[in-house]
């Protein structure tokens, strides 16, 4: 799925969802629910979702884009996917 494909926020935040579900137990995650704080995720968790937003969403993770807070929550993530999928092609 790129931007293009997907419908938007909804669908990215589902897309987003569903990856961490599979990949943590974390039952009823709510959109703001801070995953690191949790202590359920680590730092290759970090890269994992990292690398899954880059090959699902087909945007590019920079240097300058390795802050905890553009990963710390779904919303978060749908944010800072949303924000480099206008970046790419806008």
């Amino acid at each position: 799925m790129n931007m293009k494909d997907s419908g938007g926020n909804g669908d990215v935040k589902e897309t987003l969802r569903n990856f961490v579900t599979r990949s943590i137990n974390f039952p009823d995650l709510a959109d703001d629910d801070d995953l690191f704080e949790s202590g359920l995720v680590n730092s290759l968790f970090a890269i994992q979702l990292m690398t899954f937003i880059e090959k699902t969403f087909g945007v590019e993770v920079d240097a300058e884009d390795l802050d905890i807070k553009n990963f710390r929550s779904l919303e978060a993530a749908t944010s800072f996917v949303l924000k480099k999928s206008v970046a790419t092609t806008g």
